[in-house]
């Protein structure tokens, strides 16, 4: 026995009641169902669990609106086969609210479809007591990093929690990504000790970069204006004789006045590197910004030094150097103004997304409400111009809509009554009305959103070398600067002193580990938001690494190469062609395939009176099998027929011929005799032929993997020039054939079916068709939201251009730090490096490889 509660919309009255009760008693498996007015609720007892969507519309074909919760994801531990995964999935379903619970061992992901909200806890203990445990994922607003330094400081505190069991930070977006079964308020805590700050994020996002830019801007002209006269008066009497002779006698108060200046600067805009650099250094994990603060605080201290007890110093070494650490604070500041102007530039997809999200609907009667008030089943009437607010069908009207924010597609597309519309796409000439299907985080637009984030917040897997070389980086620094410092001192000319400190300040600056850490996050950033404007999302980041190593692209054929809307073409039988075809659809309605839906279709046209079907049982992969006037009735491939022990002869060589011609040949059965050969075509997508062309222009191999009649695919690839074809395969055989394809190099699979999830899953890259079912999506790694085969090209070409882009900054990143770091020691003398155009440098290191990231926006 199962029990399932539902949120009921729309009820009145006690005849509401009764009609629903009703409609909900007429599903099979159900015994029982009892509706209350009064908390809007119903509550299903059934003998078996059945899908939920089953129930929803059997509520919504009353007319009433069942409210719909997000999915819940938990990280489940402990799993090690199948078994485990059976045993976590049944304790999960029997919580009181869960709808149904698929659990991914690969993954070690429990997705959760739940009918009432519920306390996550009440989940982990159901799971914990099948003997696993559960972890949360965490994310946290992480402020205050500047480098990868921080980046790795971060990750360890959190690592050392017990309780955590893997935790991931990106500089880029300042997101932490935690599993965890801890509080975020202490994982917030063990962030602050390492000396950064921490919060949740709220859900309405707010641009931190643009008060960063702000922030750092105000800071930036402070201290120019301060360091201005100090570098001014310095350089002139460096390299104008005049001006030196003419200042000498007032050296004193010139020096006097550089200090007065300089402490202003350090002790206010200065003042964010010591607030971080000097605790990291006191705990013995230096960042940039320990590097920043011993560089500065030598060149002042040395300077004070000499401005006030010169008598500590050697006669030819009482310099000082203000300016230094002035224009030191003064150029680094400038750098991370452009980067932070530069970081909120790589997040604008993410913005932009958000921004499409209209704050207003209009109900029928003109009246406005707010889009967050917009519940599931209310009509709302769109006007030309308007953006729609909430993911909708059209009841009434006729237009188009500029759909391009989601499939990537310029061409607006046409809208009439049954059409489903899209929250966030822009009406553009008739007067719609609308029904709400799906409102708040159920949109599609929140959806693209989220999965937008998770891309731009995943780690490549190149980006894991690059963290354990930074987690290095800055003591090294440290220990280079010093070893400079003695080197100087003990083999360098006179002053001896002043060459070891000019040079050990300079390599302590000019080191930039922020241009390693933002090399690989910035350019993820930047290509996952140009995908989703294109119409490809990127479920997972590592599919950006994984399409540019793909040798051979394989193709589900009903529904990616073709439109998916197959349409009944021929119907041979010795009975009565009406009550035959009426038969069929009895049984096919049942199914969600596109072939099936293409007989109900030609059977309602006809205006068909359809038996009762009952019994129905997909066979996935084989067809349909259901009873009708207590008859045994097979639909299928000949397959099913050869696994019934169905004799077929009668009707080969009309499957053959229909074959040859492309269409795709299936059998009906009644009482294990062959009654009938039925066949469908299924139009190729226009976009499909040049889609392969492409795809081979490019060096790729492209193979067909279907589970149609031989005949018909082998007519099909002919048509489009495919390489390699494996037909009549069932859903595993589809993974089997990949896995005969990976022999020879990496495989993307490209799909849109039920049947195509677990070769979609197996594959090193799975790619969905964005108008295909949700199990598909789920399993994929990139879905195309525009439905179109040419979409793979992109995705592919998108994927090289952003590894091209990642080796750039990368190579950018580790050229300058082993070219200037010893030109920053010494190594060319007499050639040094000034403390202030290490500064400068080490600034455009970052300001470089953030601008080359951006680039990627531009991609076509």
């Amino acid at each position: 026995m199962k029990k399932y509660t539902l949120s009921i919309e729309g009820m009145t009255c006690a005849s509401c009641v009764g009609r629903l009760e009703k409609a909900l008693k007429k599903i099979d498996a159900v015994t029982d169902a009892q509706v209350n007015l009064a908390t809007e609720k119903a509550i299903i007892q059934t003998e078996q669990p059945i899908s939920v969507q089953t129930l929803y519309d059997a509520v919504e074909r009353t007319g009433f609106g069942v409210k719909r919760y997000p999915e819940i994801t938990l990280g489940i531990q402990g799993m090690t086969c199948a078994s485990c995964v059976g045993r976590v999935e049944k304790a999960l379903k029997r919580v009181e609210s869960v709808a149904d619970a698929q659990v991914n061992l690969a993954t070690e992901k429990a997705t959760i479809q739940v009918l009432q909200p519920i306390n996550q806890q009440v989940l982990a203990q159901a799971v914990q007591k099948a003997g696993f445990d559960v972890v949360k994922t965490v994310s946290l607003k992480v402020q205050g990093m500047t480098c990868a330094s921080c980046v790795g400081r971060v990750e360890k505190a959190l690592n050392k929690l017990e309780g955590v069991n893997n935790a991931q930070v990106n500089l880029a977006t300042e997101m932490a990504h935690i599993q965890t079964l801890l509080e975020p308020q202490e994982l917030i805590k063990a962030i602050q000790k390492a000396g950064f700050d921490a919060s949740i994020p709220q859900t309405q996002q707010v641009n931190t970069r643009e008060e960063e830019a702000t922030h750092l801007k105000k800071d930036l002209l402070f201290a120019f204006i301060l360091a201005l006269p100090v570098f001014l008066v310095e350089m002139s009497a460096h390299f104008i004789p005049a001006v030196h002779m003419a200042l000498m006698p007032y050296l004193n108060v010139i020096w006097y006045i550089q200090f007065v200046l300089t402490t202003i600067i350090l002790i206010f805009p200065a003042r964010r590197f010591y607030k971080k650099g000097l605790p990291a250094l006191a705990r013995f994990a230096p960042d940039m910004n320990s590097l920043v603060s011993v560089g500065t605080l030598a060149a002042y201290s040395y300077s004070c030094i000499a401005t006030f007890l010169p008598q500590l110093l050697p006669k030819d070494t009482v310099n000082v150097y203000f300016e230094s650490a002035a224009m030191i604070v003064v150029l680094i500041l400038l750098g991370r103004y452009f980067e932070a102007r530069a970081k909120g530039k790589t997040s604008q997809a993410i913005q932009s997304l958000i921004g499409m999200q209209p704050q207003v609907a209009r109900l029928e009667n003109h009246q406005q409400i707010a889009v967050d008030q917009v519940q599931v089943g209310m009509t709302l009437l769109i006007q030309p111009g308007e953006k729609i607010p909430v993911d909708a069908v059209v009841t009434q009207g006729q237009s188009f809509v500029d759909e391009a924010m989601v499939t990537g597609e310029p061409i607006a597309v046409a809208k009439q009554k049954d059409d489903q519309v899209v929250a966030g796409t822009i009406n553009q000439q008739g007067i719609l009305h609308v029904k709400a299907t799906a409102v708040g985080e159920n949109t599609l637009l929140s959806q693209i959103i989220r999965l937008v984030e998770q891309a731009q917040g995943s780690k490549l897997p190149i980006q894991n070398v690059i963290d354990k070389i930074t987690m290095w980086f800055v003591p090294v620094v440290m220990g280079v600067a010093l070893l400079t410092f003695i080197l100087w001192f003990i083999f360098g000319p006179q002053p001896a002193l002043t060459y070891s400190l000019v040079n050990a300040v300079a390599v302590l600056i000019i080191a930039c580990p922020c241009a390693m850490g933002l090399a690989v996050p910035t350019s993820i950033m930047v290509s996952t938001g140009r995908g989703a404007a294109l119409g490809i999302l990127f479920r997972k980041g590592e599919a950006l690494q994984q399409l540019k190593s793909v040798q051979t692209v394989a193709l589900d054929k009903t529904g990616t190469l073709t439109q998916g809307k197959p349409q009944l073409t021929d119907l041979i039988t010795d009975l009565d062609r009406r009550d035959v075809l009426a038969w069929i659809a009895a049984v096919e309605q049942y199914s969600e395939h596109p072939i099936a839906q293409a007989i109900v279709e030609q059977a309602q046209k006809e205006q068909l009176m359809l038996p009762k079907a009952e019994n129905v049982k997909v066979l996935v992969g084989y067809g349909i099998q259901a009873t009708i006037d207590d008859q045994t009735v097979y639909i299928g491939a000949d397959r099913l027929m050869t696994q019934q022990n169905i004799d077929i002869d009668d009707y080969q060589n009309e499957a053959q011929t229909l074959a040859q011609t492309g269409k795709t040949p299936l059998y009906v059965a009644i009482n294990n005799q062959a009654i009938a050969l039925l066949a469908v075509s299924d139009p190729i997508k226009e976009t499909t032929p040049q889609a392969i062309k492409a795809l081979h222009q490019m060096g790729l191999k492209v193979a067909m993997i279907t589970g149609d009649n031989q005949k018909t695919a082998q007519a099909i690839a002919k048509q489009l020039g495919i390489d390699h074809v494996v037909a009549e395969v069932l859903p595993e055989g589809k993974v089997t054939a990949l896995q005969a394809l990976q022999q020879n190099g990496k495989v993307a699979y490209v799909g849109d079916g039920i049947n195509d999830a677990p070769a979609l899953a197996h594959a090193d890259v799975g790619i969905a068709i964005g108008t295909g079912t949700d199990v598909a999506i789920e399993s994929a790694d990139v879905v195309l939201m525009s439905g179109q085969l040419t979409g793979v090209t992109k995705a592919i070409a998108l994927s090289h251009a952003t590894i091209k882009n990642i080796h750039q900054n990368l190579f950018w990143a580790f050229i300058y730090n082993i070219i200037l770091i010893p030109v920053a020691a010494g190594v060319l003398y007499p050639i040094l490096l000034s403390p202030m155009f290490a500064a400068g440098a080490m600034a455009l290191s970052s300001v470089f490889v953030l601008t080359n990231a951006l680039r990627l926006k531009a991609f076509k």
